[in-house]
């Protein structure tokens, strides 16, 4: 399996064809693109039959050997093996197993359809990135240390990345974690979460501005590839292509559950800010999964939603983003959308460097084919499954009320926000499948404002915003940046 870069034009630097390992470790091509494989690898009916009988981390496995062929069979096995146990997500709901990892519950049967809540929270820090972080952080140990090498993680979060990849991260040999993110505009739970973590490899920068501020940090620091080769800079972004993979096995873990013959589909909604956790769908579907619809659950912060909707993709200013109670899509620059827009004009990749060169000069594209365009490839959307919807702060309060006393079940706000619009998009004889996003608890001013009372905590995690917090705070300066992680990796 090889892969190349959706800027992979003539000119390209990263226009010949890389292994898994090749990339593993670098997050954006030299470029400026993003990592694709050269073709998706196809999933037989047989497989999934198979596949139904398998563990998580068997499953995990089957999956990533068909994207990771240079990693040796035994090394891989091992490493989800390692991954994907009981004793790290052992945060289950009552009524939840820990040694299904994703375990479903059926939330609604009737005659609109079915709506199905696949846990994603039950790891370590209490989200879903946790799903593919930990493997990222098996991966890098494993890499590294084949070549005793070391590798300094730059990344930005707007909430439960940061976490996710620090607590996957802490204690690797060989790995240091420099991570920004919004100051001030986490929860209280999230920023304890990361700020509170007192490893000598994990260094926390606030930056003075929103997520986007942050992620273009990232991506500046990225491009300047003699800093990048000198620093050994990596990422843990789903910009990084192994985070993303990670993440496509529990769309299949969800359907496999879900149905008991491939001559079933289902359907997904998934809340989106950065399109990397609903990019792995479109990942899963194109590998043969039988999925009918990927629906984009947006906040406030509606990019995406307005895509979807009438084809113009039009980033937001720092100053149009809005500050919502689901601050982990407080996203106005989705950068792993890019890897559909390169589906979606057809593998060109000078088209799609031209694209998103205008995004960088004009704020954005139109491909919805009206006079004055930049193209009408909106049209093909349809055949990709997408859909859209959007959520409010009062839309997110009714549902977690209203959840909360149908099901007994406390949901997160982002959660929340996938719920709202999947009632929209459901339909008969289709599983709705919604992806949870965290744990209530990391998001308890809302829960509070909705419900009245506290969400539940699991142990450990009773005190959290009281830890000692350790975190610089720093303007969105690339050049000050820079200086930050020169001083700190001595290089």
């Amino acid at each position: 399996m090889h892969y190349v870069s959706t800027r992979a034009t003539s000119a390209s630097a990263a226009r010949n064809p890389q292994l898994f390992s090749d990339i593993l470790l670098g997050g954006l091509a030299p470029d400026g693109g993003l990592y694709l494989p050269t073709e998706y690898p196809q999933v037989t009916g047989a497989e999934l039959d198979a596949w139904r009988k398998l563990s998580y981390a068997e499953l995990a496995y089957e999956i990533l050997r068909k994207f990771a062929t240079d990693i040796p069979d035994a090394a891989l096995k091992a490493l989800t093996a390692r991954t994907y146990t009981p004793e790290v997500y052992r945060n289950a709901r009552a009524g939840e197993s820990a040694a299904e990892i994703t375990p479903l519950r059926v939330l609604e049967e009737g005659e609109r359809g079915t709506l199905v809540l696949q846990a994603l929270s039950n790891g370590p820090t209490l989200a879903f990135k946790d799903m593919a972080m930990q493997l990222l952080g098996n991966l890098f140990e494993y890499a590294l240390a084949k070549n005793n090498d070391e590798l300094n993680i730059f990344g930005a979060t707007s909430g439960d990345t940061g976490s996710a990849a620090e607590y996957a991260m802490r204690g690797k040999r060989g790995v240091r974690v420099f991570m920004l993110s919004p100051h001030k505009k986490m929860s209280a739970f999230q920023t304890a979460q990361m700020f509170s973590l007192q490893d000598p490899n994990i260094f926390n920068i606030a930056v003075e501005g929103v997520f986007d501020d942050c992620q273009d940090l990232v991506k500046a620091v990225s491009n300047d590839l003699s800093f990048k080769a000198r620093h050994k800079i990596g990422t843990v972004n789903s910009i990084n292509w192994a985070r993303v993979v990670a993440q496509v096995v529990y769309y299949f873990r969800g359907y496999l559950a879900a149905t008991t013959t491939n001559s079933q589909k289902v359907s997904f909604t998934v809340p989106s800010g950065n399109f990397g956790n609903i990019c792995a769908g479109h990942i899963a579907r194109m590998m043969g999964l039988p999925i009918d619809k990927l629906v984009a659950a947006t906040n406030e912060n509606d990019v995406l939603d307005e895509f979807f909707r009438t084809g113009v993709y039009r980033v937001r200013k720092s100053s149009e983003t809005f500050h919502t109670s689901s601050p982990s899509m407080d996203i106005s620059k989705a950068s792993n959308f890019e890897r559909f827009v390169y589906e979606l004009v057809g593998r060109d990749a000078d088209r799609t460097h031209d694209l998103f060169r205008k995004v960088e000069t004009h704020g954005g594209f139109d491909l919805s084919g009206a006079p004055g365009s930049d193209g009408d490839e909106y049209q093909h959307v349809g055949k990709f499954g997408f859909q859209s919807g959007r959520s409010t702060h009062a839309d997110r309060l009714a549902t977690i009320r209203d959840v909360a006393a149908k099901y007994g079940i406390v949901i997160d706000t982002h959660t929340a926000d996938g719920v709202k619009v999947a009632r929209e998009h459901m339909q008969p004889g289709v599983p709705m499948i919604v992806l949870e996003t965290a744990l209530a608890a990391k998001f308890n001013e809302t829960i509070v404002e909705a419900l009245g009372k506290d969400a539940d905590r699991p142990a450990g995690f009773e005190n959290i915003e009281a830890l000692p917090q350790r975190f610089v705070v720093m303007p969105p300066d690339v050049d000050r940046m820079k200086a930050y992680i020169s001083e700190h990796t001595g290089l």
